[in-house]
């Protein structure tokens, strides 16, 4: 007989993978419910224990079932029903630093439309101590369940703030004390050369138009990722590691 399929809510979004949803119970996100693969119970025995101690509902599917929550078969036999998405604020982001008593360090995302991009840019972030992403409502790409596989779990840590204007929200980080960098090739210093002690904003433009004009002209200052090979050009994930990598080594510094 053939299964009954799952109850979807519009309000819900779905995602699958053992680190992602184990990520996303340990950071106390809302899920509404757990799915597992039938006769899976005992490779998924700490996530469901887990699962009970937070009161949330552990229900058995077919894989064609979880295959159809998310909609492809990357679900490595569990899935969670997530409430919708909510995003940061700027001054979510913001306290995070002063909590820790940092100089803010802030990445600003361009029109990053590329799903898998802003997924490993958001881990990248969380594993260099980025405090927050900021991304623009138009044209960049969302808070998606794509994003959230892609970042291995990290959006349950790293706060996304999404603005309607990306050269506004510059103005007002600039009022609040941060520097602005656009990291761009055509910059004329390096990314090392950035003062440590700096509260600091990293503009990431797009996979291929990069940093649009008039967020380049609200920049503080340009910095560029200096080049050794023939390609003079990287994935924006990639150079956002790279980026976050050197200012997070440079803050570590003595």
């Amino acid at each position: 007989m053939k299964p009954k399929p799952e109850k979807t809510d519009s309000s819900s979004n779905y995602i699958g993978g053992k680190n992602v949803v184990r990520e996303a119970l340990a950071a106390a996100q809302p899920i509404l419910k757990l799915f597992i693969a039938n006769g899976s119970r005992h490779a998924f025995q700490l996530i469901i224990e887990q699962a009970r101690l937070q009161h949330i509902p552990v229900r058995e599917l077919d894989r064609r079932q979880l295959n159809d929550l998310i909609g492809n078969d990357g679900h490595q036999g569990i899935v969670a029903a997530i409430g919708a998405v909510t995003y940061a604020s700027i001054n979510d982001i913001l306290s995070i630093s002063s909590s820790k008593n940092e100089p803010a360090f802030i990445a600003l995302l361009d029109e990053i439309q590329d799903p898998h991009n802003l997924g490993a840019i958001i881990r990248s972030a969380d594993a260099m101590g980025v405090h927050g992403i900021v991304i623009p409502k138009d044209r960049s790409a969302g808070l998606s369940q794509t994003v959230v596989k892609t970042s291995a779990g990290a959006t349950a840590h790293v706060p996304v703030a999404r603005v309607q204007n990306l050269a506004r929200t510059l103005d007002e980080l600039k009022d609040q004390g941060l520097w602005i960098a656009g990291l761009d090739q055509a910059g004329n210093q390096a990314i090392a050369s950035i003062d440590r002690t700096l509260p600091l904003g990293l503009v990431i433009g797009s996979e291929g138009a990069g940093i649009r004009r008039l967020v380049r002209e609200k920049c503080d200052f340009l910095v560029n990722i200096p080049m050794h090979g023939r390609i003079n050009s990287l994935n924006a994930s990639v150079a956002a590691g790279i980026a976050f990598w050197e200012i997070r080594r440079l803050r570590i510094q003595k």
